[in-house]
Order: structure tokens, then sequence, then C-alpha cells
């Protein structure tokens, strides 16, 4: 007998060794996968943001080493995104590459607090058709800014700039055909995009957690290389020491980030830390409705990114968010916990110090396909046509979004967007419809929606249009809701039409249980 109560809780502890060891098992699985689909996306979304492609791996690294560990979703991977390529473009265009920490640095305090004070609900709280047009803003930015990229030139300062110069780039680089050096890189890039649109669409289901766009790139660094291109190429420092550029105090002087002025700054680092907040909890919500393994803590998840962001300021690095993509393909590769999140910085950190030689093959133009790939993607008509559903009021958000950012900023854009849901919801809850028909010799008065103080002039109207001597009937079923004002307005005007010997029924039983003094003259 004693051996049959031992035996058992061997038993248990080979069996959770064996799901100790599975677990780990899947972990360093998954985290080769998104070690796979990171290490283009960093290097691409740097160049797509104006800086080097080291500084999008050393982002990489501290969204898998430190966010990972610290995060309060698990499973999802940060570091990154394309999101926010748009609006460090702009700043290191604008103010340089020293304004860059601090700002960074600020954003990281800002959601640090934010995720302390608990306030990372909160930040789910914006309209769909905003974040859908935000992404589709986004997309079509990073496709006419990468267009350039491809033909390895350099990207234009606007989005209306880049349009422009489009046909300047394709009747002044690539046709008439000469051989010219922008060929010789579209052909490049070209052959990445091919590679990347064929996998995806033709490889076997074995094989369907290979990335296509490391596939692409490989392959436009074949060409490159077999042909001897005289293509640019990745620029990766020799050491780890000469990846990281840590701030200085001048960089917070005025004389360090130029003419950039300290309003300016906190303007800028609180809109990095709205959109890179907002991405990262609807990207940690996804994430969390994948799959049913963890939970996820969406304010330790904004305190985390803010750590991040605070060394990715430090370290001279890109900002980083939560990011769908990698978390989906972590997810789907099957990982149990946030080790796989981690490892796959690990990984980052041994291509860095091991193989640089083989980053600097790899052609701009080839991540530069990448990238437009990820731009197209991100603008999905599907988007327009489930928005539709609702009425046409969310596709004019989704639109005056998309438009706003690609004509002005991102930043101009998204507050567009927020401002018109704001109206369009202020419209709802206080827009009322009355119409006034007749019927068989009796004025029928409809009203519908929301009677509150601001419908007051419009059912006026309608009960003024009415002829003195018809009898009334007052039809209010179809309100949602109506306050003491509208109230007033029909008993006074009841009273007044029934002094002069008119005949008026106000139909209005649903709304005695909602207030203590009903109308008083209700049939």
């Amino acid at each position: 007998m004693a051996r049959l109560k031992v035996f058992p809780q061997r038993a248990q502890e080979r069996e959770s060794g064996k799901s100790h060891k599975t677990s780990w098992g899947k972990d360093v699985s998954a985290s080769l996968v998104v070690f796979l689909v990171a290490l283009p996306l960093c290097m691409g979304i740097a160049i797509a943001s104006g800086v080097s492609p080291v500084k999008g791996l050393v982002t990489g690294v501290i969204g898998g080493l430190v966010v990972g560990a610290l995060s309060g979703s698990p499973l999802q991977v940060s570091g990154p995104a394309a999101g926010l390529a748009v609006i460090i473009f702009e700043l290191v265009r604008e103010h340089g590459m020293a304004a860059l920490a601090p700002v960074l640095m600020l954003a990281g305090v800002m959601q640090l607090v934010a995720g302390m004070l608990k306030t990372g609900r909160f930040f789910r709280a914006i309209s769909p058709e905003v974040i859908h047009g935000m992404l589709a803003g986004i997309g079509v930015l990073i496709v006419i800014q990468q267009f350039h990229v491809v033909l390895d030139r350099t990207p234009k300062a606007s989005g209306p700039k880049n349009i422009v110069a489009m046909g300047e780039a394709v009747f002044g680089g690539l046709f008439p055909l000469n051989g010219s050096a922008e060929e010789w890189a579209a052909l490049v890039g070209v052959t990445t995009i091919a590679v990347m649109l064929l996998w995806e669409k033709l490889r076997p289901a074995s094989m369907k957690l290979i990335p296509g766009a490391l596939l692409g790139i490989a392959a436009g660094t074949a060409l490159a290389q077999g042909m001897h291109l005289g293509v640019k190429r990745v620029s990766v420092p020799s050491n780890l020491g000469e990846m990281v550029t840590l701030p200085t105090w001048s960089s917070f002087s005025m004389h360090g980030f130029g003419e950039m002025s300290w309003s300016a700054m906190l303007t800028a680092a609180l809109a990095l830390a709205f959109i890179a907040s907002a991405e990262t909890l609807l990207s940690a919500a996804a994430v969390e409705a994948m799959q049913t393994r963890v939970r996820t803590d969406y304010d330790k998840e904004l305190a985390a990114q803010g750590v991040g962001n605070l060394l990715c300021g430090v370290l001279g690095a890109l900002p980083m968010t939560g990011v769908i993509v990698r978390s989906s393909a972590n997810v789907h590769a099957g990982a149990e916990s946030r080790r796989s999140t981690m490892l796959h910085g690990v990984w980052i950190v041994l291509t860095l110090s091991a193989l640089p030689f083989v980053l600097r093959m790899v052609p701009m133009a080839s991540l530069a396909g990448v990238l437009l790939v990820v731009g197209v993607k991100l603008v999905k008509p599907s988007d327009v046509l489930r928005l539709k559903r609702f009425g046409w009021a969310p596709v004019a958000v989704y639109l005056a979004s998309l438009i706003t950012i690609v004509a002005t900023n991102l930043l101009t854009g998204v507050m567009v967007g927020v401002g018109l849901s704001l109206l369009s919801l202020l419209w709802r809850v206080t827009h009322v419809e009355a119409r006034l028909e007749e019927q068989e010799g009796e004025a029928q008065v409809h009203l519908a929606g929301v009677g509150t103080f601001f419908s007051i002039p419009k059912i006026a109207s309608v009960l003024d249009a009415i002829d003195a001597a018809a009898p009334v009937r007052i039809h209010t079923a179809e309100l949602r809701f109506i306050d003491h004002s509208v109230l007033e307005l029909i008993e006074s005007w009841v009273e007044r039409r029934q002094q002069n010997g008119g005949v008026v029924v106000v139909e209005m039983e649903q709304l005695h249980r909602r207030f203590v003094t009903p109308v008083s003259r209700v049939a």
C-alpha cells in the first residue's frame, strides 16, 4: 500500500516534467519562427523611419528581452511598428536624431505612469473607424514612401510630395530602360515581392510557419550578390557597442535637439505615447482573442511598454509597440509562455554579434519591397464594407482619417478622426425626428430618437405648423429618451391648444416609469 501512495506522486512529477519539457520545446520552436518574421521587419521599419536598420534591431532586442519579461500580455511580441514609422520619419527629418532620444524617453515615462494609474482600458476606447483609417493611412504612406526606396532613391518629406515624385521616378529613373541603377534596384525589389506573394499562395501546409518576407529577402540578396549589382545595402556596425547611442545632457538642451521647443517635444512625446499605447493594447486584445492559454493585464502591458520605450530612448533605438504580425506568428507557432518572446530577442542578439556580415549583404530595395507588401496589406477594402453595415457615417470618418493622414501627418489625421467620431456620437445622442402627417382629418405628430433641449426648435416648429382646427395625436413610442425640457414644451403646447378648444391626445404611457411626475394630459 505504501508503494501505491508513492507511485501516483512520482507519476505526477514525471508528467509535470514532461509537460515542462514540452512547453520549453514549443517556446523555443515558436521563438525561432518569430525571430525569422521579426528580423526583416525590424530592419525594414527602421528604413521606413529614416534611420539605420540596426536601430530597429536594437528595439527588437529590447522588446524581446525586457518587455517580454515584464509584459502583461505574455504571448504578445513587441518591437518597431509600421504605425510609428511615419511619426519618427517626420521627427528625424525636421529635428534630427538628437531629438528622438528625449522624445522617446518622455513617451516611455508617460506610458509607464499611465500603466501605474491603471488607465490601460481607456486607451482601447477609440472608435474602430478611426483605427482602421489610421492603419490604412499609414499603409498608403508606407507604400508611396518605400516606392522611392525600392528605386534606391530618397523619400520626400510628405505624402503629397512623394505622390508627385512617383511620376518623376518612373519616367526619370525606370523609363526608358537603359540599365540605370534605379532599374537594377527595382529588379531586386520586384523579385523580393514576387517571392513573398508566391510563397504565401503556394507554400505547403507543412511549411506554413516559414515567413515569406525572409525568403523574399533571401532571393533579393542572392540576386544582388550573384549579379554583383551596385545597389545600396544595409549598413550594420561591426560590434554591439557601436549599435547603441547613449544620450548626453546636451540632448536635452535647446541646442541638443535643434530648434524643437520644449512644448513641441512634449507634444511629440504625447502623440507617440498615445498612438503606441492604442496600437499595443488593440494588438493585445487581438492576441487574447486568438488563444485561451493566457489572459492579458492591460495596465501591466502598458507599463511594460513604457519601460521598453524609456530604455529604447536611452539606447538611441526606435520606439516600440505590441505588433500583431509577430504576435500572431507567435501564437500560431504554439508558444506557451513569455519565454518565446524573450528567446526571439536572444536570437536577434546572436545574429547581430555573430553574423553582421550577412546583414550587410541585404539590399535596401529588398527590405523596401517587404514594406511595400506590409503597407498594401494595411489598406483593407473589407474594413469599409464592414463599417458600411452601420451606415455612411463610420465610412466618412474612416476616409477622412485616411486622407488627412496622407495629406498632413499621422497625429492630425487621428485627431480629425476622433473629432468626427465625437461629432457623430453627439449627433446620435441628440438627434430627434419630428414629422407631421394627416390621417382621416387628424394631425399625426411622430417623434423618434432622443428628445432633449437640443430638440426643442425642431419639435416646436412641427407643433406650430399644425392647423388650429385639427384634432392632434402625438406619438412618442419611438423616443428612446425624453428630458424635462421637451416634456414641458409638450405640456405647455397641449395646455394652450386645449384652452382654445382643441382636441389633443398624447400617447406617452411608456414614459410613466421614467418620470416621477408624468405629463398631466396623457391619453
